[in-house]
């Protein structure tokens, strides 16, 4: 469990996998709608030229919400659905499963008392670049059907579902294009996961030695507000140049990407998106560790009947 620092998994590998990959997949259920307004938010880019003046389409996390649900309808903001809840399957499973059990190879299994920070921040920086590594192909599909909804009217769609999507990129660009991106999405998945997982583990752990505090409910919630927080603050501007990189197949590179939103919108542009982003991951962490929590007492308690 990422519990505290000294804690060694107590249910079965096959048992975290399944209870990491279900909280991470019921999360995004609930905070999708967030998501599709942070990468709107990112994808919208700054008019050129200095005699043109635009007012943006989307302002803010309700503002876009709104826009999109009374432009698009409410479902809208739930496309990406079916391959977010596929990466969360992978990557979710994989980086939140394995946490554990490379913290314990890092350190050693017979090692005694809290585990070091950097010890933390190693195996959820490993366990997050090896998961998104596996899971690429869903992530690019999400922000492909998520960035649909921005063509103009008439402008027929490029994807009729996530399978068709697979299919048709595959088709046209290649299989190779199903892992555009990969090396931001590495960069921000390894950060995002380190700063979620470990900070986490280090949050609840100093929680715990605080008098009054108990491994309760209020706990796991502060801890994941602290996990959130501290994703967003550190991963927004790679999180930015992988949305526009999957978004926009115009880039050459990540460093072309990151010059030319530079260039074009200003050093603010890799904070685009923030509030909605921390809505999304404030969310996203204490839904998934709320959850998380409570689905591993109870498979611990069915393995050990």
């Amino acid at each position: 469990m990422v519990a505290d620092g000294n804690s060694k998994p107590d249910i079965s590998i096959a048992g975290t996998f399944a209870t990491s990959a279900f909280s991470a997949c019921f999360a995004e259920a609930c905070t999708i709608p967030l998501d599709t307004a942070k990468v709107r938010l990112q994808l919208q880019k700054q008019a050129l030229g200095a005699n043109v003046v635009t007012t943006p389409k989307y302002k803010g996390m309700m503002g876009t919400v709104a826009t999109i649900a009374r432009e698009e309808g409410l479902a809208a903001l739930w496309k990406g659905i079916v391959p977010g809840l596929h990466r969360q399957c992978l990557y979710g499973g994989l980086r939140i499963g394995l946490y554990d059990p490379v913290k314990t190879l890092y350190v050693g299994k017979d090692h005694v008392g809290d585990v070091p920070l950097p010890k933390k921040i190693l195996a959820a920086l490993t366990t997050g670049a090896v998961a998104i590594a596996v899971a690429n192909p869903t992530d690019l599909v999400k922000v492909r059907l998520q960035a649909e909804g921005k063509l103009p009217p008439g402008v027929p769609r490029r994807y009729s579902g996530s399978l068709n999507a697979y299919s048709t990129i595959v088709k046209q660009e290649g299989i190779a294009a199903l892992w555009t991106g990969l090396g931001p999405n590495i960069a921000r998945n390894a950060i995002i996961n380190a700063a979620e997982l470990a900070s986490y583990d280090q949050v609840k752990q100093t929680i715990l030695k605080l008098p009054g505090f108990s491994d309760n409910v209020v706990t796991h919630l502060l801890s994941g507000l602290g996990a959130g927080f501290f994703a967003v603050c550190i991963g927004s501007p790679v999180d930015v140049v992988k949305s526009r990189m999957m978004g926009d197949s115009s880039y050459k590179s990540t460093l072309d990407c990151f010059l030319k939103t530079l260039k074009n919108d200003g050093p603010f542009a890799f904070y685009k998106g923030f509030i909605p982003n921390f809505g999304r991951l404030g969310s996203w962490n204490v839904i998934m560790f709320l959850t998380l929590e409570q689905t591993k007492k109870i498979v611990g308690r069915l393995e050990s009947t």
